[in-house]
């Protein structure tokens, strides 16, 4: 429950263990949950590190626990500030993506950009990245908007993800957090993640992309219509850049078997996308593509912030978010 604080598995069970019975010494918790005293140490030492234990008063050399309605609480704060810190990165991340990919918007097969081969067409793009990912030899980055797949697409991942994790290549992938409303989706990625693969969510993807062994990026020619055709881009400049907005968007995502967390306002962060999303124009339609939700689903959520905020129109809305400081 606690590792999206930081709180692996057998440290909350150490730090409930302690919440009950106050006062239990290293050898007690170790024989009580059938573990070695050096991970109890390991476990303790982690747990002070958190600020969920500290020195005991009465017990010189010993410690206590503290309670979580103080301890829990900062932990999540710092998480919500960081995340917010990490927000705005990915915000400046894309903005930069966006001018990246509109110097190959113009590809045309007739001519010539060195390190840049345009591939048009679904059969001539699928036929490139079955032959990439037999290439590939460590590693394979992937950002993957569009929320729900469909199940004969799935299959057809499937079947290279398997031979691609068979040769030991390591997965990194992250899509919207909307497949985890998608149970077909949802299986896909826990599949993923339970033969090796490191997978995870966030509310918006700036564009489609793939990334082979650190030097091969594969993106789409057009970011509105990725049928179309897609560019392989092998010079470094381009695919070092790609990178390094891969790696921005990562640290802020959250693993598939992690749960997502409200922030201060009690806002999801889907939530917060969507607002951000409407306040800036976009209709139920537009915003639902950027988040991978049906208009539906996006009116519901959008009900559902309202009644929060009291508001009878989104007009009203908006004026009580931003007056919250939701915006």
């Amino acid at each position: 429950m606690l590792v999206s604080l930081g709180v692996y598995p057998l440290a909350e069970q150490v730090y409930r263990l302690l919440l009950a019975r106050t006062g239990l010494e290293v050898a007690a918790i170790a024989q009580e949950l059938s573990i070695t005293e050096a991970q109890v140490r390991e476990v303790l030492d982690h747990l002070a590190e958190l600020a969920l234990l500290q020195p005991s008063w009465e017990s010189p050399g010993g410690f206590r626990p503290v309670s979580p309605q103080v301890g829990l609480q900062v932990l999540l704060q710092r998480r919500q500030v960081e995340m917010r810190r990490q927000q705005k990165q990915i915000a400046e991340a894309e903005s930069a993506i966006a001018s990246l990919v509109s110097e190959y918007s113009d590809l045309h097969p007739a001519a010539y950009h060195p390190g840049a081969e345009p591939i048009l067409g679904m059969d001539a793009i699928q036929t490139r990245i079955e032959r990439l990912a037999a290439d590939t030899v460590f590693e394979v980055v992937s950002m993957m908007p569009g929320g729900a797949q469909e199940p004969e697409l799935i299959d057809a991942a499937k079947l290279l993800d398997r031979q691609v994790l068979h040769r030991g290549v390591a997965i990194r992938t992250m899509g919207l957090n909307s497949i985890r409303n998608d149970p077909p989706t949802m299986a896909y990625a826990e599949w993923l993640s339970e033969n090796g693969a490191h997978v995870r969510t966030v509310p918006t993807l700036p564009i489609r992309m793939l990334v082979y062994d650190r030097s091969i990026a594969f993106l789409p020619l057009d970011t509105g219509n990725t049928r179309v055709g897609a560019v392989q881009v092998s010079d470094s400049g381009t695919v070092t850049a790609v990178l390094a907005l891969f790696d921005q968007i990562w640290n802020v995502a959250t693993p598939i078997g992690t749960p997502l967390i409200k922030d201060q306002e009690g806002l999801l962060p889907q939530e917060r996308q969507l607002l951000k999303l409407l306040a800036e124009g976009l209709t139920d339609e537009a915003a639902g593509h950027h988040l991978g939700l049906s208009q539906r689903t996006v009116r519901r959520m959008m009900a559902g912030i309202m009644e929060r905020l009291g508001a009878r129109s989104r007009f009203e809305a908006g004026l009580r978010a931003a007056e919250k400081g939701w915006l």
